[in-house]
């Protein structure tokens, strides 16, 4: 499953990565990479629920199989047909009209790999479990953005259509070998928990769920900040704090590494602690203090963000530090949301979530060119931090929070005496 999520976020979380020398090879105005860049997420948030009803009707590994093979098949394409070069530089339709189809294709990935955790592990493993998966979407991120730029640069972009197709293709045949679904038959005390589940989440589905409906927004919101991060942080850095290619690879690539690394140990630490409402306030919270942080300090530099090595240094660490803390939160966040809708029913759970992320996927670049174009930098991380504490009662509401902390208080008393 992280095999699969990973070939494909390579993809989805990379090519921004490549942001710069695609305005520049495809000859682009900022607004109009911004849509470009946001198709890919429009697809796959159109795309995200039907294949999570299909994950659920036919399981993980037919639904991986085929759309991480077609995949493979358009980014191929994409080589051969929607690449710049030196005689031909292809026009906007086809490169976007090809990363919507790399989207709606890829989207596959999202549910059935997570439908996965919640049918193996049970409810003491799952936070882990799904963090760990989790991890794919900044272990692809890193290695797009470590790998991409330096591919695009040298080699040309048919040669990193090309690279990503074949490690979808990879992705395919790990899933043909290792992706199954768990023996029913096999019923143990350990086991018997995710049963017992799937059988009551069978009665309804999390689309007439409100509380479904209510942690899918929020999971939605917060990740606009993160998306502003992933798909204009190159540019900021390029255009505001005129960072060379080197520092820009760097930040991207700590962003994600961190990333990844926090989700995993913030899923064997809740799990641990049952506290992932607390964690999930604790990581908007403190998102929402960055990004206006971020935003103050740009206010601060003005237009002399060059003049001072101290400063462009801030402005590097901050973005790092606030990208990877609104990337921190998402295996908690996912397993909380596929506990609620039930084994049975998580793969359908975890694509209405995805598709929230990815229409906040689609809008976040598109809107970031318009927020510039008004009011400069400080107006999109602004918007980021208002984001982030909007987010925060739709993923955790006080009363619940404050209901589960008094929980896990009395457990922890109860333990001591």
């Amino acid at each position: 499953g992280v095999a699969s999520n990973a070939a494909f976020s390579v993809a989805f979380s990379g090519i921004p990565m490549t942001a710069v020398l695609m305005r520049t090879g495809y000859q682009l105005d900022n607004a109009t990479l911004g849509l470009v860049l946001g198709l890919m997420g429009l697809g796959i948030a159109v795309s995200e629920l039907p294949w999570g009803l299909l994950t659920d009707r036919w399981g993980d590994r037919p639904v991986l199989l085929t759309g991480l093979g077609s995949t493979a098949l358009a980014l191929l394409a994409m080589a051969i047909w929607a690449a710049p070069n030196v005689r031909h530089i292809p026009g906007l339709g086809l490169l976007g009209a090809g990363l919507l189809l790399v989207g709606l294709l890829g989207g596959s990935v999202n549910g059935a790999s997570g439908r996965a955790v919640m049918t193996w592990f049970d409810a003491s493993e799952r936070g882990l479990a799904m963090s760990i998966r989790q991890t794919a979407v900044p272990l692809g991120g890193g290695i797009g953005a470590l790998a991409l730029p330096f591919v695009a640069l040298h080699f040309g972009f048919a040669a990193l259509y090309g690279l990503l197709a074949v490690l979808c293709a990879l992705g395919a045949v790990m899933s043909w070998a290792w992706v199954h679904e768990p023996p029913i038959a096999a019923i143990t005390p350990r086991t018997t928990a995710n049963f017992t589940e799937a059988a009551l989440a069978s009665k309804a589905s999390p689309l007439h769920d409100a509380r479904v409906w209510r942690i899918v927004l929020g999971i939605g919101i917060l990740c606009a900040p993160q998306f502003a991060v992933l798909s204009f942080g190159t540019i900021f850095l390029h255009d505001f704090g005129h960072a060379g290619l080197a520092t820009i690879t760097a930040t991207m690539v700590f962003t994600q590494v961190g990333a990844m690394v926090m989700r995993v140990w913030s899923g064997r630490w809740t799990d641990r602690r049952c506290n992932r409402p607390a964690y999930l306030r604790a990581c908007s919270a403190l998102s929402v203090g960055l990004f206006a942080g971020l935003a103050v300090l740009v206010i601060a530099a003005g237009t002399h963000a060059a003049d001072s090595l101290a400063l462009r240094i801030a402005l590097v660490v901050l973005l790092g530090v606030s990208g990877v803390c609104v990337s921190a939160w998402h295996g908690v966040a996912f397993t909380e949301l596929a506990t609620l809708a039930g084994a049975a029913r998580a793969g359908t759970a975890l694509g209405m979530a995805n598709t929230s992320v990815f229409l906040v996927c689609f809008v976040t670049p598109f809107s970031i060119p318009h927020l510039l174009a008004l009011q400069g930098w400080p107006m999109v991380w602004l918007a980021a931090s208002a984001c982030a504490l909007v987010a925060m009662p739709l993923l955790v509401p006080r009363a619940e929070a404050t209901a589960v902390d008094q929980k896990v208080a009395r457990t922890r008393l109860s333990r001591s005496t």
